[in-house]
Parts: C-alpha cells; structure tokens; sequence
C-alpha cells in the first residue's frame, strides 16, 4: 500500500487523536506514524481480542509499576478505536536503539519480569476438590503417554526391518522415558506439598514474552509492548514458553537460560510448589511425543527424511531442557543440604 492510501486510511483513526499523519511506515501488525504531533505506533488488533489487556495496563500503573509502553486515549477517553472492524489503539515510538549485549538485555527483560509478577501477585481460592482433580487428569494424560511409548517401541522391535525414524525412536525411547519419569515424579511432589492447600498464586502475566516485545527508550529505560494477552495466571505461564523457545537449538550446555531463571528468582523468588510444577512442566517431553504420535498416526506414504529430521530437532530440545531442569533441581537440593546442616548446628 502506498504512502497516500495509508494516510487516507488511517486519517479517520487518527482524527479521534486531534493527529495529522503527515507519513507512515508499514512495521507489519504495527504502523509508524509521523505526524504533526510527534512519532506515534499504530497497533491493530480483532475485535475478538477485546481490550481486557486495557484494564490489565491500568491496574499495573495504579500498583506502581510504569515500564510498559503507555496506550493513549482518544480525545473522548477511549482506549481504542474501532474502524472498519479492526480495533487499533495509540502507543508513542519507542527507538530501541540500545546497544547493549544480548544477555544483558535478557537479564533487563527477566528482572522487569520478576517486577512486573511481584506488584501484581495476589493469592485466590482453590478448593482442594479443585486442585485433585486437576493432579488426577494430568497423571492420566502422562500415563496415557507413557503407554502408548512402551506400545511404539514394541512395535518397532517385533519388526524384521525398521524404518529410519523407528530406528532413531528406539535409540531414544529410554531418555524420553527418563524425562517422562522426572515430570511425573516431580508433579507427585507438588501435590504432596500442596494437596491441603486452598490458596495459590497467581500474577498479571504478559502472555506473550519475548526479547522483541521489551523496547528501550531513549533514556535507555525498557518497556513491555503487546500486552494483548495479558490476563491473572500463574507465573510459571510467562517463564515457559520462553525458555522452551531460547532451548530450540543444538545440544548445548545452556547456562544462559539457567543464570536467567536465577537471575529472575532473585526479584521473584518461587515458592517450592511453584518450583516443583515449574520443573515437570519443563521436562514434559512433549515435542518428542508429539513428534511420535505424528508419525505413528500418518496413514499415507510417511516423509522419513522429514520425520527423522523432526525427530532429531525434538531431541535436541529434549537434552537441552534436561540439562537445564537436572541442573536447578541439583543446585535446589543442594541448597536445601545446606539449610538443614546450618540448622542442625
């Protein structure tokens, strides 16, 4: 689309702004707009999505916490503007030009994280009816996977010739186990802590974490953006999706991802609960057996090099987070060795 028909498109969203745009460039799902009031960020999002993460904005503002990229009001005080069945809502511009080294810009995001959870943290009711139920499904599911691994290998053994990816399966099947087992095992022990307990905790968490959606302005302070997904949940939702991504890589020994997780347990720390449901949810292997399940249930002609290749990837992901989760979980025992030495002097 061409400078003029974006001005003539959005002149009519900007008018509730009292804002000329006078150019804009098209940065995808945001627009950056200049104009005669300054260098504003157009973001558009469905209607569907609502504006809940408004009233998410505001409510960490009230508690005291600022780092997130303000959303402007129009001049009748609305918080977004519906046009054309799109919502689109005004941020300033941030530069983001600061030239920092990645991981120190990671400890930034983690520790505005771990502020971000702390202002907003609040404890609510489960009942401990609740709370069974949801250990009881999740150890049927985990079972549930545990048998159909034992049934794939069988299948694969009691075959005179495997195929490339049944082979590979096989080679892997123990450690996949090992992995199940560990999450399992660690779920148990989070029930155990917290069977009698009707409170957990909870925090307005962003949703949607990411070193892209952490922006610098000019004074060098970082903000959050996209806070469309924000809603009250555990902080575990936040620390998840984000260290699983930053473990899609070759083996390695990641101890940036685990001087990042300390780094944010020091602002935030978990409690043991939060620490034992953080750990099974991370070893879950469930890359690999969805990778598994996709092969065992394609009838055509399976892609082997494809699958294999799949395959590899997941397993990489696997050794990664395990090295990751065996790691904490070690430095967690040890720490604990210590205070109860410390008390019996």
């Amino acid at each position: 689309m061409n400078d003029s028909n974006w001005l003539e498109r959005l002149s009519p969203i900007l008018e509730n702004y009292q804002i000329k745009p006078y150019f804009v460039e098209d940065f995808g799902s945001v627009l950056k707009v200049y104009s005669n009031k300054g260098t504003f960020a157009l973001k558009k999002i469905t209607p569907t999505t609502g504006t809940d993460f408004i009233r998410h904005v505001h409510l960490l503002y009230q508690k005291g916490y600022n780092r997130i990229v303000p959303i402007y009001p129009t001049m009748d005080g609305r918080y977004a503007v519906l046009h054309n069945n799109e919502l689109y809502y005004l941020m300033p511009w941030m530069s983001n030009e600061l030239k920092e080294d990645r991981v120190h810009r990671n400890q930034q995001l983690f520790r505005e994280l771990a502020r971000l959870h702390t202002l907003s943290a609040k404890e609510i009711d489960v009942s401990k009816e609740e709370r069974t139920e949801h250990y009881e499904k999740t150890i049927q599911q985990l079972e549930k996977h545990q048998e159909f691994l034992e049934g794939f290998i069988e299948e694969c053994e009691n075959k005179t010739y495997m195929s490339p990816f049944e082979l590979l399966y096989c080679l892997y099947y123990n450690e996949i186990s090992m992995a199940l087992r560990f999450s399992k095992e660690r779920f148990e022990d989070w029930y155990e802590e917290t069977k009698d307990s009707e409170k957990a905790r909870m925090v307005i968490i962003h949703g949607k974490l990411s070193s892209e959606h952490f922006l610098y302005d000019d004074r060098g302070y970082g903000h959050f953006i996209n806070f469309e997904n924000a809603r009250y949940g555990s902080p575990i939702h936040d620390m998840l999706p984000y260290l699983s991504r930053s473990l899609e890589t070759m083996p390695k020994r990641n101890n940036d991802a685990i001087g990042l997780v300390q780094h944010y347990f020091k602002y935030f720390p978990f409690k043991q609960d939060e620490k034992l449901l953080f750990y099974s949810y991370l070893a879950y292997p469930v890359p690999m057996i969805q990778c598994v399940e996709g092969y065992y249930r394609r009838q055509d002609t399976k892609n082997e090099l494809k699958f294999v290749r799949q395959l590899q990837r997941r397993y990489w992901h696997l050794k990664n987070s395990e090295y990751v989760v065996t790691s904490m979980f070690e430095m967690d025992k040890q720490q604990q060795l210590a205070k109860e030495g410390a008390q019996q002097q």
